[in-house]
């Protein structure tokens, strides 16, 4: 008996032995992203079309009376529109299938009000069905945006018109394959046309679609949508229509109402904190920069030369993408049904300034060593492997460690790319960024929040030898997927 239990003993010690040099990986800390959040995060920029007969109108918002006669793009090709986006770094299209307006651009059976009553391709035209092949035959996600206000509609107002919206979804969720996004704008209620003369309806919008049996719809019918709306629940707008998240965005977000306003709902009603989340908020709910790149979010003719140029655009990218959220681009079709080469030329610009800038990451020939590791299982290797699904990790009880790479040739740069491993959380609260110049640590930038993606632009390039980025508070273990250090490219 005494053999057996010294032999036991001797057993459970070098089980023990072997599992201790594979660290337990870091305990989740706070709101977590679900599936379908974290393949949004992964699209980072994609675009938002609007192209009603509001385009052929010039207007930015339809009344609801304009006829249908007026919409026949003559020149449309989804193909060509969707090269576009894609030659400009966007992998994702959210079409704008219904505006305010109330004009369908597929042939439903909701409304006579449709594509299937204008002269596009001879009134058998399906506008979502020529940009969801597009898209599908490009790689890119394809999403909807199918607006709750229809100012065409004589029943909005009543229970029937919630009624019919939701078989509008149902069509849109069943008809068109996977959707990465289900947009809903925040405009409810007002003045229109309502298939008579022109009036006013009022609604409360934060009980009339009873948002919780209506996006119940989504979530049986495409799992994987992101929910997108001023009150939704996937993501937030992040509370401006320029393009930028604040300089400290977290993705966890705990909804307040505005003044005056009752929480009936869990949404997002005081826009203040939009830019910014809530540190330790209840849920996982990141931000969207939507922007449209000409002054409007239609086409006009008037805006000829007022597009965003791809500079322009690289600097929102740095101040939407780079702070954690995303980037939506509202990018109008013309009457014939095509982008203006002015658009399509900076389209180009942008995709070419970020796919040129964080092509070469100096740190995969850097030398990198850390303040301390977790273990073998979180190598220091897995910072420079362009895979999101692995990460570097602090052990536990390291809170506030540095990372240091260091270079036999100095190197210039003025981008810092740095990304957490988000399926764990958003942990760490602030950092630092050193330089070994001339034989001595200069601190060159700090920032805050990090998430998704942070990035650091320089003021001016620098050139060094060493590069250390340092960690200064976190309440918990640091985690890190991807350390990138680059030198932007010019056009």
């Amino acid at each position: 008996m005494k053999s057996l239990f010294s032999l036991g003993t001797i057993l459970l010690f070098l089980f023990a032995s072997i599992f201790s040099f594979a660290q337990k990986a870091p305990t989740p800390y706070g709101a977590l992203p679900s599936p379908r959040q974290l393949k949004w995060h992964e699209t980072e920029v994609y675009g938002l079309v609007h192209f009603t007969p509001t385009t052929f109108e010039n207007k930015e918002w339809g009344y609801g009376d304009a006829n249908p006669a007026i919409f026949n793009p003559k020149d449309f090709d989804a193909d060509k529109i969707v090269a576009a986006f894609k030659a400009g770094g966007l992998k994702g299209l959210v079409l704008v299938a219904k505006h305010h307006d109330g004009f369908a651009l597929w042939p439903t059976k909701t409304t006579s009000y449709n594509i299937s009553q204008s002269p596009f391709r001879n009134g058998k035209g399906d506008m979502v069905r020529e940009f969801e092949q597009a898209c599908r035959k490009a790689g890119l996600k394809f999403g909807v945006y199918c607006s709750p206000w229809d100012r065409n509609n004589p029943l909005y107002g009543s229970f029937d018109y919630v009624k019919v919206y939701r078989e509008q979804l149902r069509e849109l969720y069943t008809q068109y394959g996977e959707l990465f996004m289900s947009w809903h704008d925040g405009a409810n209620g007002g003045d229109g046309y309502y298939g008579g003369a022109r009036t006013t309806k009022k609604i409360d919008r934060n009980t009339y679609y009873a948002w919780d049996t209506t996006w119940a719809i989504t979530r049986k019918l495409q799992p994987m949508a992101n929910l997108f709306s001023d009150i939704g629940w996937d993501v937030r707008w992040v509370g401006n229509e320029s393009g930028f998240a604040g300089e400290t965005s977290w993705a966890t977000f705990t909804p307040v109402p505005a003044k005056g306003e009752s929480m009936t709902f869990p949404g997002n009603l005081d826009h203040t904190q939009n830019p910014f989340g809530t540190r330790g908020g209840n849920n996982w709910v990141p931000a969207e920069c939507d922007v449209p790149l000409r002054p409007g979010w239609f086409w006009h003719p008037e805006q000829k030369g007022k597009s965003k140029s791809a500079e322009q655009l690289f600097t929102l990218y740095l101040k939407s993408v780079g702070r954690g959220a995303a980037l939506d681009l509202g990018i109008a079709p013309d009457t014939r049904g095509l982008l203006d080469e002015e658009d399509v030329r900076s389209l180009e610009g942008f995709g070419k300034l970020v796919a040129g800038s964080f092509q070469n990451n100096l740190l995969s020939t850097a030398q990198i060593k850390a303040s301390d590791t977790r273990g073998k299982d979180y190598p220091l290797t897995y910072l420079t492997d362009n895979n999101w699904n692995t990460y570097w990790a602090s052990k536990e009880e390291a809170h506030t460690p540095f990372i240091e790479a260091s270079w036999k040739t100095a190197q210039t740069f003025d981008l810092i790319r740095l990304r957490e491993y988000i399926p764990l959380g958003q942990r760490i609260e602030s950092f630092e960024v050193e330089a070994m110049i001339d034989g001595s640590w200069k601190k060159i930038a700090a920032a805050t929040s990090i998430g998704a993606c942070r990035i650091i632009a320089l003021d001016a390039p620098i050139t060094a030898t060493g590069l250390r980025i340092r960690v200064t508070a976190s309440p918990v273990a640091v985690t890190f997927s991807e350390m990138g250090i680059y030198k932007k490219v010019n056009l």
